[in-house]
C-alpha cells in the first residue's frame, strides 16, 4: 500500500495554473462562478451512468453523490442567475481506467441566449486559451460516420452497423441486433473516437435524436437530430454540450423512458429530480450548456497518457 501521490509536483502546479486561467477566462466574459450541492435527493436517470447512493438515517429519503452539477445549475438559471459556471467534483460508479476515475473534476457552464453552435465557439476559444490548440474543425455526426465508415448513422440498418463493427474487429458477442444505439455507441467509442481531433480539436454536432439526453430536437430533412455537440482532442472525448431542453413535460417523458429502460435491464431506478422539473415549469431561459472533464484537460495539457499522472490520489490511493 503506497501513501504517495501518483501525480508529480509539476502536474499539480499545472492543474493549479489551468484552474486560475479558467476562472480568469470566465471572469473576463462576465460569467459568474457558483457552487451547488454535491449531495442531493435525486440523481440522473441515464442508463449509462451509475450514481453513488449514500447511507442515511432510517426513515430519511436516500441521498446521492451528484454525477454532474447540471440539475442544480438549471434551477439557478430558472431563478434568474444569468450566465454561470462551476468547477466541482462529480462522482460516477464503475468508472475506472486510464481516462476515468469514479471521483473527478468537472467544469460546467451555461449561457442564456446561446444555442449549441454559439457555445461551440466558446468551447473552441477556451481550448485555444488553455491548451494552445489551433481552431477547431467542425463536422456533423453524420459526416464523421459517412467519411470514415461509409454509413449514414441516421438511416443505416442495424445489420450494416454490425457488419462495420465486425470488419473493424469490435463485434462483441451478446449485443442485441434489434437495437441500433448500442452499435452506434460501439462504433463511435472503439472505431472512430481514437482518431478524432488529431492535430486540431474536432467538434461533432447534430447527434441522433435517440442520443438527445437533455438537448432539444429539430428536424434535419427527413430525420430528427439532437442539438448536441461533443469535443474531441487527440482522441480524447473532452466536452459534451446541449442546446438545452426547456419543456418540462418532454423532460419528464425522457426521465420515464430512462427508468423503463433501466428497469428492463434490472438496473437501479433512482428518483426523478422533481425540483428540476418544477424549475422547468417555472421557466428556464433559452440557453446552451456544456461540461468538460477537467482532469482530462489537465492530462492533455501535461502530455500525459493516463489520469493518474495528473491526479494526486486516484481511486485506488484515495
Amino acid at each position: 500500500m503506497s501513501w504517495r501521490p501518483t501525480a508529480p509536483p509539476e502536474a499539480l502546479a499545472l492543474r493549479a495554473q489551468l484552474l486560475a486561467e479558467t476562472r480568469s477566462f470566465f471572469a473576463r466574459r462576465g460569467v459568474l462562478e457558483v457552487e451547488t450541492p454535491l449531495l442531493g435527493h435525486a440523481t440522473v436517470t441515464d442508463r449509462h451512468i451509475e450514481s453513488f447512493r449514500v447511507d442515511v438515517p432510517s426513515g430519511e429519503a436516500p441521498r446521492f453523490l451528484q454525477t454532474s452539477p447540471e440539475y442544480a445549475m438549471k434551477r439557478l438559471l430558472a431563478a434568474g442567475a444569468g450566465s454561470i459556471y462551476q468547477i466541482s467534483k462529480a462522482f460516477r460508479r464503475g468508472e475506472a481506467g486510464r481516462r476515468h476515475n469514479p471521483e473527478f473534476t468537472m467544469l460546467e457552464w451555461y449561457r442564456p441566449g446561446f444555442d449549441h453552435l454559439s457555445l461551440m465557439d466558446e468551447v473552441d476559444a477556451l481550448l485555444r486559451h488553455l491548451l494552445g490548440t489551433p481552431a477547431a474543425e467542425r463536422k456533423t455526426y453524420r459526416q464523421v460516420f459517412e467519411e470514415r465508415l461509409g454509413l449514414d448513422p441516421h438511416r443505416a440498418p442495424v445489420e450494416d452497423l454490425v457488419r462495420a463493427a465486425e470488419q473493424h474487429g469490435v463485434g462483441p458477442r451478446g449485443l442485441s441486433i434489434e437495437e441500433r444505439e448500442p452499435w452506434l455507441d460501439l462504433l463511435m467509442s472503439l472505431v472512430l473516437e481514437p482518431e478524432l481531433g488529431r492535430g486540431r480539436p474536432l467538434l461533432i454536432y447534430d447527434y441522433p435524436a435517440s442520443q438527445a439526453a437533455l438537448a432539444r430536437l429539430r428536424r434535419d430533412g427527413e430525420v430528427r437530430v439532437a442539438e448536441r455537440f461533443e469535443a474531441y482532442v487527440e482522441g480524447v472525448e473532452l466536452a459534451n454540450g446541449y442546446h438545452e431542453l426547456l419543456d418540462s413535460a418532454e423532460q419528464r417523458r425522457r426521465f420515464d423512458a430512462d427508468l423503463e429502460s433501466r428497469g428492463s435491464r434490472s438496473l437501479p431506478e433512482p428518483p426523478v429530480d422533481e425540483r428540476l422539473l418544477a424549475a422547468l415549469d417555472h421557466g428556464l431561459p433559452a440557453c446552451a450548456g456544456v461540461s468538460i472533464g477537467f482532469d482530462r484537460l489537465v492530462m492533455l495539457a501535461a502530455g500525459a497518457s493516463a489520469l493518474e499522472e495528473v491526479l494526486a490520489f486516484p481511486a485506488d490511493r484515495a
